[in-house]
């Protein structure tokens, strides 16, 4: 990627730079159904939701799923979003600002709690791999916090220091996971949570991707 200038972007990926909103509801409804829940919407969805991700079903359902009832919901939700995800795009303007960053001189990867063995094809189907350092996803069981997969994630990159390092995510947990390691966090509206519980966090909110770049660039200056 040619001479860094230090500043480095962990991106989320999805609800940030891959907009997959209307699949990732109608994988929850789907994990919903088999269960015989009733379904919920986005609006529902983005004030609710958490990790680890059974905590989340605990607040719909009023108690933590049992073993076999979380295995079926998060089998169900993995088999419709795989399914789904074809029809989703990535989020309006992040190619420009992908390719804005990395001909700064600056560096970028992505981290995702997504399966790594998909993230990867995924990332290289939109034509966008090569402004990464390194595109890591999710490896071992799914639905808990990211902030583990974060310090391995920054102990593979080579040059990267975490006090110059701006994880931009959807997610509370993507603050967490960031000061975890002692890098800093934006946090984008626009995916799985609402304003109001992402700024419970106490780190910059954004409503889009192009205010989530300018405040890493000055969070890492």
């Amino acid at each position: 990627m040619g001479k860094l200038t230090g500043a480095h972007i962990v991106w989320d990926w999805n609800g940030t730079l891959f907009h997959d909103n209307d699949a990732i509801i109608g994988a929850t409804n789907a994990a919903f159904a088999e269960l015989g829940l009733e379904p919920i919407t986005m609006e529902q969805y983005r004030a609710l939701y958490c990790v680890p991700v059974p905590k989340f079903y605990e607040r719909l359902m009023g108690r933590l799923p049992t073993d076999a009832e979380w295995e079926v919901m998060d089998e169900t939700f993995h088999r419709y979003y795989a399914e789904h995800r074809i029809g989703c795009g990535l989020t309006e303007g992040a190619t420009d600002l992908l390719a804005g960053w990395r001909s700064a001189g600056r560096s970028q990867s992505i981290l995702s709690m997504y399966v790594h063995d998909e993230l990867v094809p995924l990332v290289r189907g939109f034509g966008i791999e090569a402004h990464f350092l390194r595109v890591d996803g999710r490896t071992g069981p799914s639905g808990g916090s990211k902030a583990e997969h974060m310090v391995r994630h920054l102990g593979a990159l080579v040059g990267v220091d975490p006090a110059r390092t701006v994880v931009i995510g959807d997610a509370a947990d993507d603050a967490v996971a960031a000061l975890h390691v002692g890098a800093r966090a934006v946090l984008y509206t626009g995916g799985s949570h609402g304003r109001a519980s992402l700024e419970e966090v106490g780190v910059p909110v954004v409503d889009t991707l192009g205010e989530a770049v300018v405040e890493a660039e000055r969070l890492a200056a």
